[in-house]
């Protein structure tokens, strides 16, 4: 039946104790103006805005509070997306900016961090393909294309690349909670973040790992993006890492990615266009938050978005992603880092403030 006509106003959302970019960016007037549209897949603002709506966010934890359900939804609803994406990404203005890709990992410095505080290094992106409808959106037949045309790409991956895909729903649950524990692998989503945005629906169908022999190049299918592309090893040699990852996504073959040069390559949530570059490590630091909240780095739990620290131990990443490009965005979090690891060896006096 046809929904009741109801005026605009009607329908926009209370947002009043929201803390996130959706709820900051989304005026009456813009909900007005866009409420109405729908892209090519018919995806629809109240969709894009839905995980912003029902999860207001925490006072000191801002959160983006938007979600992509395909290529053309950045477009069509650019009025609330780019406002978005300018406060998230630091300024990045979409309209007038034009983002890098750059993918030499002879260019990088700070490529060695102590051991005595990381104790694993990775690298992470995700690529969607061009095409289909991104997680929030796609039909089971979508999501079952997404893990066709991925696993025949990587299975043509040779040398230290070569490797093999492990569907979760054919796993053992041994097998499974292993790669879990070892942080190889990606378990149902259970943050309201993601669950409202409907990343979770038909678990575990189609979703899986593909990884090399040695475990140190990882794509996750089918989570949050279509892929999700991983290189790690234990320690602080972030250097070897990235440049495993340069090279594995160098030699990726057999689809066409979602991208454009305003935005770089298009993923589910804002936060993560551009390179979608997330240069990372787990870390043991008495003095971390005060450290961090200099440097423009992020912390999370070990198991992700929404998850505890386990131990003592924090997953730190680079906060910008677009606007710079993989190079770029690793060598600015390189050293960032880098000052991190000296102000952790400074005495605690200096981490006072000073008193006037």
């Amino acid at each position: 039946a046809p929904r009741v006509s109801v005026e605009h106003s009607a329908e926009y959302p209370d947002l009043r104790k929201h803390n996130n970019c959706m709820a900051s960016n989304l005026t009456p007037a813009i909900y007005a103006r866009l409420c109405d549209k729908a892209t090519p897949n018919g995806w629809t603002l109240d969709q894009c805005i839905q995980t912003g709506v029902d999860n207001p966010g925490h006072p000191f934890i801002k959160t983006v509070g938007i979600v992509a359900g395909d290529e053309e939804t950045y477009e069509v609803f650019a009025d609330l997306f780019d406002p978005v994406i300018q406060e998230r990404h630091n300024g990045y203005n979409p309209r007038t900016m034009k983002h890098v890709t750059d993918l030499d990992a002879t260019k990088i410095k700070f490529g060695q961090f102590d051991e005595r505080y990381v104790l694993s290094s990775r690298v992470r992106t995700g690529r969607s393909i061009r095409g289909l409808s991104l997680p929030p959106a796609c039909t089971r037949a979508e999501r079952r294309e997404v893990e066709k045309v991925t696993v025949d790409a990587l299975n043509g991956l040779t040398g230290d690349l070569a490797g093999r895909y492990y569907r979760l729903s054919e796993m053992t649950e041994k097998e499974q909670q292993q790669l879990i524990d070892d942080h190889f692998l990606f378990d149902k989503p259970v943050s309201p973040l993601l669950t409202a945005a409907g990343m979770a629906r038909d678990w575990p169908d189609a979703r899986g790992i593909w990884h090399n022999h040695q475990k140190t190049f990882l794509i996750w299918i089918n989570e949050e993006d279509h892929t999700r592309v991983i290189s790690m090893e234990k320690g602080g040699n972030m250097k070897r890492v990235f440049e495993r990852f340069c090279r594995g996504l160098k030699e990726e073959r057999g689809w066409e990615f979602m991208w454009n040069e305003r935005l770089g390559y298009i993923l589910t949530c804002p936060s993560n266009l551009g390179t979608g570059l997330r240069a990372g490590v787990h870390i043991k630091l008495p003095l971390l938050s005060k450290i961090l909240e200099n440097l423009r780095l992020q912390k999370r739990g070990t198991g992700g978005v929404d998850t505890a620290a386990v131990g003592g131990v924090f997953d730190i990443s680079n906060l910008d992603r677009l606007g710079k490009s993989e190079v770029g965005a690793r060598q600015s979090w390189g050293g960032r880092f880098s000052r991190g690891m000296r102000e952790q060896n400074r005495p605690w006096s200096a981490h006072l403030p000073a008193v006037t």
